[in-house]
């Protein structure tokens, strides 16, 4: 195979280019008949998989609607369909599609399971590779010269594996970060911005397990480099960068005077970069990403959720004229938004990509919940996300809530606030999304700043639930602002939810507690996790955090003085 057919030749970036390009057109064209895409969407993943054995249990062949559908495939979850899915992942052919997995994608990991997500030839070509061009058309239009080097892009999220783990059946079990597309699917142009940089592939022998070692030798070939834009997709990831800058600054800059990584002898000695970056920590006490990357442009990640209160923030770390463009909302399983321009945080509906349904996000999902289909979407609502696709997944509640931002060229934009999962100690389920808000409503009312937050049930005088919230200030506050924003946070919490509403009202839930942590509470304890050998792109911001020994690491108590 030549260079031009692995992608890596003389004209690659033009390809490239057009190819994003090319993608987002298409997908901008499809706005115009939106339901005929998802009638064709339904028809193609029917025809492809009836023969499978799901596909003959749930009589595929005599569906000719989405009515039809919906009452022959009930809205389910990962545990139902486990089964199928682990007999596919042992070898059996098909029981869930026709063209047999490639692979098993894992979950991102927020609840801790590893699942076996089914990856097919077929649906990465129909569904999945046009969107995923697509999503990186803001950055490559605006900010071209991201693509001019290797070296320009910071891709945090990258850590291909010489040796992946397998499914029974020899089948590789990795995260999509995980994944050369261009040798497992034919598709050489798919490899992400920043992927062939130089700390790609790390130039020294270091355990696969070994996450953080991996994090500080790429961060310590990148500080050499002009970085021009730095990819997270999980927003803790950059947030954890300025940290991590600061934490390992001393080792980088002797690895660089010294001209080694990992202690191993690699390049020449830079004497000269060494004593420009050790001037900036003499000069200012601390060492910002804007002193060592003064060209970074843009940032590339989720910018909702916890994200979207300390995200502004953190942008200034990297520069005052960066740019926060927003991640595609999508999950291991299937891609549902994607931002087609540089709007702040949401994402046009990918209608050709999965047969999507919808469900308040305030009832719970069950296999004959009634669903919406695009066009029955309220702005300003949230929403289950329940999709089907030609990859084997039918009527699957993603676990994922977004939000209806507007609607744009026909189709809405939505944007992710949280998983589907409820805190509901006293009847009052709440979910992501009611906390954010109610933090925003309550900062914004004080003009006060968060890094981070968090929140747990605990118990007072040993009888009562009550939440604790911690939260990491951005500047100190006094003991009557961590009051005041207390109480504005339990009024919010009880505009959000009706249910926290009713439990504060009726005595089955007390008044909240705050307490505030150091500014480095979260990310220190982010670092704590990929230490325990957790990958990176896992470790992601947690609303609700009731395991006690968890909380006892972030806060710094001990449980048996809990309030």
């Amino acid at each position: 195979m030549n260079s031009a057919d692995r992608g890596t030749g003389p004209g690659r970036l033009d390809r490239y280019r057009a190819r994003v390009f090319e993608e987002r057109r298409r997908l901008r064209t499809a706005f115009a008949d939106p339901a005929g895409h998802q009638r064709r969407v339904l028809t193609d993943l029917l025809e492809f998989n009836a023969g499978t054995e799901y596909g003959r249990a749930h009589g595929f062949g005599r569906i000719r609607t989405v009515d039809d559908f919906r009452r022959a495939v009930p809205v389910q979850g990962y545990a139902d369909l486990e089964p199928w899915i682990e007999r596919a992942a042992a070898g059996a052919d098909g029981v869930l599609t026709a063209d047999p997995p490639a692979l098993f994608f894992t979950s991102s990991g927020s609840t801790g399971a590893r699942k076996k997500i089914p990856v097919t030839p077929r649906f990465m070509r129909t569904s999945f590779f046009p969107f995923y061009y697509a999503a990186w058309a803001p950055l490559i239009e605006h900010f071209p010269e991201v693509l001019d080097h290797p070296d320009a892009v910071l891709n945090l999220k990258q850590d291909p594996l010489s040796a992946p783990p397998t499914t029974a059946s020899g089948r590789p079990h990795v995260g999509a970060s995980q994944v050369d597309f261009g040798a497992a699917f034919g598709e050489p142009l798919a490899a992400e911005p920043g992927t062939g940089a130089r700390w790609a592939a790390l130039p020294v022998p270091v355990d696969p397990d070994a996450h953080l070692e991996k994090t500080y030798l790429r961060l310590r070939l990148a500080v050499e480099s002009d970085i021009r834009c730095v990819i997270g997709i999980n927003p803790a990831m950059v947030a954890a960068v300025p940290h991590q800058l600061n934490l390992w600054w001393e080792r980088i800059v002797k690895e660089i005077r010294d001209g080694t990584v990992g202690g191993v002898p690699h390049g020449e000695p830079n004497p000269e970069r060494a004593a420009e970056l050790a001037g900036y920590a003499d000069r200012h006490g601390t060492v910002r990403p804007a002193q060592v990357w003064p060209r970074v442009r843009a940032l590339f990640c989720w910018t909702t959720g916890l994200a979207s209160l300390y995200l502004p923030r953190l942008r200034e770390e990297f520069g005052p004229g960066v740019t926060l463009l927003p991640a595609p909302v999508a999950a291991s399983e299937g891609p549902v938004g994607v931002a087609l321009d540089r709007h702040a945080s949401a994402g046009s509906l990918v209608v050709t990509a999965s047969l999507y349904e919808f469900a308040d996000a305030d009832e719970d999902l069950g296999p004959d919940t009634p669903t919406l289909l695009p066009h029955e979407l309220e702005p300003g609502r949230d929403y289950h996300v329940i999709f089907s696709h030609v990859g084997g997944l039918y009527r699957y509640a993603v676990g994922d809530v977004v939000r209806v931002v507007d609607r744009a060229d026909g189709v809405p934009r939505l944007e992710y606030t949280g998983r589907a999962t409820r805190s509901d100690h006293a009847g009052e389920r709440l979910r992501d999304g009611h906390v954010v808000r109610a933090l925003r409503a309550a900062l914004d009312a004080t003009g006060l700043e968060v890094l981070n937050a968090a929140c747990r049930v605990g118990r007072r005088d040993g009888t009562l639930a009550a939440y604790d919230f911690a939260v990491a200030p951005r500047l100190p506050w006094s003991e009557d602002e961590t009051h005041r924003v207390g109480v504005l946070l339990d009024a919010a919490l009880g505009r959000e939810s009706a249910g926290y509403r009713a439990a504060r009202d009726q005595g089955r839930l007390g008044a909240l507690s705050l307490r505030t942590l150091s500014r480095d509470a979260f990310v220190t304890d982010w670092q704590r996790s990929v230490a325990d050998g957790v990958r990176p792109t896992q470790v992601k911001d947690r609303i609700f955090r009731q395991d006690p020994a968890q909380w006892a690491r972030l806060t710094g108590t001990d449980e048996e003085t809990r309030p």
